[in-house]
């Protein structure tokens, strides 16, 4: 017998993106849940269309609160923690349903997936952008924390499943750039709160050095130079995310010191 697994979406103003996501877990997933950001656009009517459940909810700032709030509302033990530009294959529904009926009287709460990612279209399997995620939880035992980048938090084990879900986060460049200058915005406010200020030497080392060490690391020591172009643009874009993250955190940090 099966086991139940409710499916968990984030999501705000997805509804070019939203509708795919939906069509590759309706009918397996036992119950969807889409945690909206307050959408204006048309994805309250899409969710309606596959009968997903909406459960708005403004964002406070930390992801991990939408992951939180479906885990609440979820009625089965198992919940698939998805984003609204994530497609479910079937090869890894069948994996999935091995692995918990597998595992089933053991002390595993998590399960780490592969997440396939599409950059540009383009399938990235080198570059640190093939990588595993942490989110089919037992909700009765995980919390989701942190701001931008949210983990679980449990006790117990975690457990593999050997098989991937489809990612097409980004259409072009420019969305990419759109959406991590808000990351970066929300990453940097939450350094302030955990690091404090820190002297201009140390922050140099991280906006500048550790930026060159993201680029080395993706584009030469997890392979990205086999994606071509894709693999130099993404490895380039991926560096960057953390010079504006220290960027932005220098910019609270001495702006407000500045002021009299």
């Amino acid at each position: 017998m099966k086991n139940k697994i409710s499916a968990v979406i984030i999501a705000k103003n997805e509804e070019k993106k939203i509708g795919n996501c939906l069509k590759s877990i309706t009918g397996w997933a036992d119950e969807v849940i889409v945690v909206d950001g307050l959408s204006t656009d048309r994805t309250h009517e899409i969710c309606a269309s596959y009968s997903a459940k909406v459960v708005p909810h403004k964002f406070t700032g930390a992801f991990a609160d939408d992951r939180n709030i479906g885990n609440d509302t979820a009625r089965n033990d198992w919940v698939l923690q998805l984003d609204a530009d994530d497609v479910v294959t079937d090869d890894f529904k069948k994996k999935c349903e091995d692995a918990i009926a597998r595992d089933a009287g053991t002390d595993i709460v998590v399960y780490k997936f592969r997440r396939k990612n599409f950059f540009l279209g383009h399938p990235m399997d080198h570059g640190g952008f093939h990588h595993f995620i942490p989110n089919l939880i037992n909700r009765k035992a995980v919390k989701y924390e942190g701001v931008v980048h949210e983990v679980p938090v449990y006790k117990g084990r975690m457990g593999t499943i050997d098989g991937d879900i489809e990612h097409y986060p980004f259409d072009s460049i420019g969305q990419f750039v759109a959406r991590q200058n808000r990351y970066t915005d929300i990453a940097a406010e939450e350094l302030v709160k955990t690091e404090g200020i820190l002297p201009e030497k140390a922050i140099r080392k991280n906006m500048i050095g550790k930026s060159l060490k993201m680029f080395w690391k993706s584009y030469v020591k997890k392979q990205g130079h086999k994606e071509g172009f894709y693999g130099l643009v993404f490895g380039i874009l991926f560096s960057f995310i953390n010079f504006m993250k220290w960027a932005k955190y220098r910019e609270l940090c001495y702006g407000k010191l500045n002021k009299k």
